[in-house]
């Protein structure tokens, strides 16, 4: 299992939320090219750069931090937040980011994200889910819809996503231990999907038990920014 170490960015600051609410705001540190080197530093080779001005206004904001971490690590970066038009995949692209992380757009305008699939390749993005109650939720986590995972999961492998991580948006954020059995039953039904947990990791143990259930990534961000996994612990997880 693949361990993705989160940045959470707000006015160029790394932060973390807690269940989405912007009003619940931690600033961990000023400079999230650091907090990027000490990942690397630890062997970990995936980030997970979240632009959260960028999903609150609706269009990618904090492309000048996927520029200076993509051109002074050599980490593997997907990039998500407010990526709205093509205009954004390209900037996001263009920044450096591997892989573009996409959510409400793939809910809200099907027609569209499906356009950008065929354009850029469907392996270019990643596909975030985030659900309260194994329904979508999209906007920044502010309104939940009454499409079902796993309907919206069939959909999109269909159009060949590889990728996805899901949100269990109760979870993020609260240190109380990921929606094991919701990832464990999506893991089943999907077999052949890249499938990542994220949300609610708070201990070795919880990512012990996503690895046993068949997760191939795990999203971690507050349990390390709050020293309840040591980045050296998560060596046990890098081949």
């Amino acid at each position: 299992m693949e361990i993705i170490p989160a940045i959470d960015i707000i006015e160029g600051k790394c932060v973390r939320l807690t269940e989405g609410d912007y009003s619940q705001k931690t600033i961990y540190n000023e400079h999230p090219l650091e907090v990027a080197k000490q990942f690397e530093g630890a062997g970990l080779r995936r980030l997970h750069l979240v632009d959260l001005d960028g999903a609150k206004a609706g269009a990618v904001k904090n492309w000048k931090v996927l520029e200076t971490i993509a051109s002074k690590t050599g980490m593997i970066i997907d990039f998500g937040g407010g990526i709205k038009k093509e205009e954004d995949v390209k900037v996001v692209f263009n920044s450096g980011a591997r892989f573009a992380t996409v959510g409400s757009i793939a809910v809200k305008n099907e027609e569209e994200f499906v356009k950008w699939l065929l354009q850029f390749g469907a392996e270019k993005f990643l596909l975030g889910a985030d659900v309260k109650g194994e329904k979508i939720a999209v906007g920044g986590w502010l309104e939940t819809t009454d499409i079902w995972i796993y309907d919206f999961i069939e959909k999109y492998r269909s159009h060949g996503i590889s990728q996805l991580f899901c949100t269990d948006v109760s979870k993020d954020g609260k240190l109380e231990g990921p929606s094991i059995p919701l990832y464990k039953s999506i893991v089943e039904k999907f077999p052949e999907l890249f499938f990542i947990a994220s949300g609610g990791v708070s201990s070795m143990k919880d990512l012990d038990e996503l690895n046993a259930i068949g997760c191939k990534g795990a999203i971690v961000g507050k349990a390390i920014y709050e020293n309840r996994i040591q980045l050296q612990e998560l060596k046990v997880f890098i081949s």
